[in-house]
């Protein structure tokens, strides 16, 4: 243990950091981030934090390994199904603006199939594909002779009757429903839903380097598969936006974590305030499936997964993303001012559980109840 400490303690006295005013912010979240890069061994690792609005970022490891370049606040990552809680904000975001309401129907908003599944006389509302109460498949089944991820693909999925249960009944995690609430979304607003993204929350927010498009150059953050192979990302395929695809970069997620917890400015109030609420409550729904990887879901908001207080950790509003072989966590405390971001470049579901948790302590460390 002490040669664990020392050797942490000597690569943390080496890394560049983007320091915070507070020290004892920067103390805990760089000898956290120290410690369980050594002890998972990925390849590298991010980490920020943010504290009453201080923030602080830093990286470990190499972003390509042999590139010697170590990860940090602009390195660019695909952040996976963190790129749900903007999907959320989208619809919040119409919600606003009066174009659509939670409970209306999805189907009149989607034109790549006739008629959207129903069961026991429940049709899929926009609320049940945000907080995955579909009841939709998690992944879209291979059809013989048509391009996955197509119009046609997700049409022969949505066939006959796909429905695993009622919706509103239960909750199962389903990147099907993301996708085809994005395409409504689009509908609805007139929009691409690209430039839906662009336009109404990432400009806004300042997320100038988080976006859809592929990333080039070399401070890019490498995926490997479990046995250490290289994964390559592929091109960006629309019809996935709403479940995944995002890039964007540790200082963009600090500035999306900060607009998440500036909870009294009149700005966009009303838009955190639908995204943030607690929808649907886990009490009496069935099934209950895919939703505990990061910690306990005991409520869903619009893309987040909800936590409640337990022992000294508060409240945690979060949600987890993994994509090429990498792995991001966003986790945020609304009513304490803090917030985490960690994300690690290794197809490894045990270190993806355990930086969840990692983060998870990190906040109850930052804002004990």
């Amino acid at each position: 243990m002490k040669l664990i400490l020392a050797a942490a303690t000597a690569a943390f006295l080496v890394s560049s950091p983007a320091l915070a005013d507070d020290p004892l912010l920067d103390e805990v979240v760089g000898f956290t981030g120290q410690i369980f890069h050594l002890d998972t061994g990925v390849p590298g690792m991010v980490i920020a934090a943010v504290r009453n609005g201080e923030s602080t970022v830093f990286g470990f490891g190499e972003v390509r390994s042999g590139s010697g370049i170590e990860p940090d606040g602009e390195t660019r990552i695909g952040i996976g199904s963190i790129t749900k809680t903007f999907t959320g904000l989208a619809l919040a975001r119409l919600v606003v603006s009066g174009d659509v309401a939670l409970t209306d129907p999805a189907g009149p908003l989607l034109d790549l199939i006739d008629t959207l599944p129903a069961r026991d006389g429940q049709e899929i509302r926009l609320i049940d594909l945000v907080t995955h109460r579909s009841g939709l498949a998690r992944e879209l089944k291979p059809v013989e002779g048509i391009e996955r991820y197509s119009d046609a693909s997700f049409a022969a999925n949505l066939a006959d009757d796909p429905l695993l249960f009622a919706p509103g009944e239960g909750i199962l995690y389903s990147n099907v429903g993301y996708d085809l609430l994005a395409m409504a979304l689009a509908e609805a607003s007139g929009m691409e839903y690209a430039d839906l993204v662009q336009e109404t929350l990432l400009d806004p927010i300042g997320l100038s380097s988080t976006g859809y498009l592929r990333p080039e150059g070399d401070n890019v953050m490498t995926g490997y598969d479990w046995n250490g192979g290289e994964m390559y990302p592929g091109e960006p395929i629309p019809n996935r936006f709403g479940a995944s695809s995002l890039y964007a970069t540790a200082n963009d997620m600090v500035k999306y974590l900060h607009w998440n917890l500036d909870r009294f400015n009149q700005t966009d109030a009303e838009t955190r305030a639908l995204s943030h609420a607690a929808w649907v409550m886990r009490d009496g729904l069935n099934p209950v499936a895919g939703m505990d990887e990061s910690g306990h879901m005991d409520a869903m908001g619009l893309g987040w997964v909800i936590m409640m207080p337990e022992g000294d950790r508060p409240l945690i509003i979060q949600k987890a993303g993994g994509t090429d072989g990498v792995f991001s966590y966003l986790a945020f405390a609304p009513s304490r001012g803090v917030g985490v971001f960690i994300s690690i470049n290794q197809f490894d579901f045990s270190a993806a559980t355990a930086m969840a948790t990692v983060a998870n302590q990190l906040i109850a460390r930052l804002a004990p109840r």
